[in-house]
């Protein structure tokens, strides 16, 4: 079993998956403020799975994935438009919750995958 939150980051103006994103996986506390609950990076395959642990109990809540971009692209020498990419998203129940993004220099895509 993998972590019940999980993402996969796919370049789509290079058709591949985008290696070594650091993202940040949060949850909105009662006061508005972000708890931190882990963090990852992207592997060859575009892939976190581990950002929390198998047994993680997920709550109910608003919870936010941060796709820190800005570096992989200057090291990939290419220009873009996002430094960063925040995608909330809501919990309703504790089964896995899939959240893909699709990535190019000027625009982004996401939604819920399984």
């Amino acid at each position: 079993m993998k972590s019940p939150i999980t993402t996969h980051i796919l370049d789509t103006a290079l058709g591949k998956p985008a290696e070594g994103i650091p993202i940040v996986l949060e949850m909105k506390q009662a006061d508005g403020a972000w708890n931190e609950l882990g963090r990852g990076v992207s592997n060859s395959d575009g892939r976190v799975s581990d950002l929390l642990p198998e047994n993680f109990h997920l709550a109910v809540g608003i919870y936010r994935i941060t796709f820190l971009t800005a570096e992989y692209f200057r090291l990939m020498n290419r220009d873009s438009f996002y430094p960063r990419v925040v995608v909330e998203f809501a919990v309703k129940n504790g089964s896995h919750y899939h959240v893909p993004l699709l990535l190019s220099p000027f625009g982004y895509s996401t939604y819920r995958g399984s």
